[in-house]
């Protein structure tokens, strides 16, 4: 596990996200956050790294990992999926999930699509016009998974607006739907009535009985830094005011992640405080 983020400072007015796992990417907060439930619906369908690498290379190239409301002829979407070629409907594709789930569903049936290059097996699934675009998003798109998937610690650092769009119960009641679609229930699961893969274990009010956070449970180092950067990523549109985990912890007034005293480190939960209600 690398340790690569801590004391990474950013500008405040900007509002984005800057990454760093053997090698640095910047986005945006709306880019950052549709990356982030892109690597999470990968790990959902059981998928292995390079996965991740070739869809998050193929949204960089289709939209710029933004969710278009349209684009060339009929397409919609991070990916540009077409209705007219049987990707869904127009608004089932505005879904980042969706679109991300139909785009791993089509990668799976690409035979061989592991040991091709990423461009070539992005090609595979949407058959561009441009066949050797994706390949000049493979690196960053690498960063951005290894982050995501969780092999680097503190490796997404974001600052957020100063007047979150959420707070309060609307807030953990957001992050924990958020959540539990993208890392919860595979198909599989769901089909069998396991139980979910994550686990949000508790809420916290403070003296005033005004909710303030929500504790996740991690099943190991690599899972708690999963959902450190996805909540980190999501920090901007879900009103999240700090995260801990690991020994560290980051703070959407500065953006950084802070190395932490050791009696509070706790590798079993990550803690989340949300901006609680006016």
């Amino acid at each position: 596990m690398r340790q690569v983020g801590e004391g990474l400072r950013l500008p405040l007015a900007n509002r984005k996200c800057t990454v760093q796992a053997d090698g640095e990417v910047s986005l945006n907060a709306h880019q950052m956050a549709n990356a982030a439930t892109i690597a999470a619906i990968g790990v959902q369908h059981g998928m292995p790294e390079r996965a991740v690498v070739v869809a998050l290379a193929t949204a960089y190239q289709e939209s710029g990992l933004r969710n278009l409301a349209g684009g060339d002829r009929d397409s919609v979407g991070l990916f540009q999926q077409r209705p007219s070629q049987g990707w869904g409907t127009p608004t089932e594709i505005r879904d980042p999930r969706y679109a991300a789930d139909k785009f791993y569903a089509a990668l799976k049936k690409v035979r061989g699509w592991e040991d091709m290059r990423v461009t070539d097996a992005a090609q595979k699934v949407q058959r561009s016009a441009f066949p050797e675009a994706y390949e000049k998003w493979a690196d960053d798109s690498a960063v951005l998974t290894r982050a995501l998937l969780g092999e680097a610690t503190g490796a997404v650092a974001c600052t957020v607006a100063d007047d979150p769009a959420m707070r309060g119960a609307a807030a953990a009641a957001a992050l924990t739907r958020g959540l539990t679609l993208d890392w919860g229930l595979t198909d599989s699961a769901s089909a069998a009535g396991q139980t979910k893969a994550l686990d949000v274990v508790g809420t916290r009010v403070n003296r005033d009985g005004a909710l303030t956070g929500l504790t996740v449970s991690a099943a190991d180092e690599r899972a708690g830094w999963r959902y450190a950067h996805w909540l980190v990523s999501h920090a901007n549109d879900h009103g999240v005011k700090k995260v801990r985990f690991g020994g560290m912890e980051w703070t959407d007034r500065n953006g950084t992640w802070k190395r932490l005293a050791d009696r509070e480190r706790n590798d079993n939960e990550v803690v989340v405080e949300i901006h609680a209600d006016l």
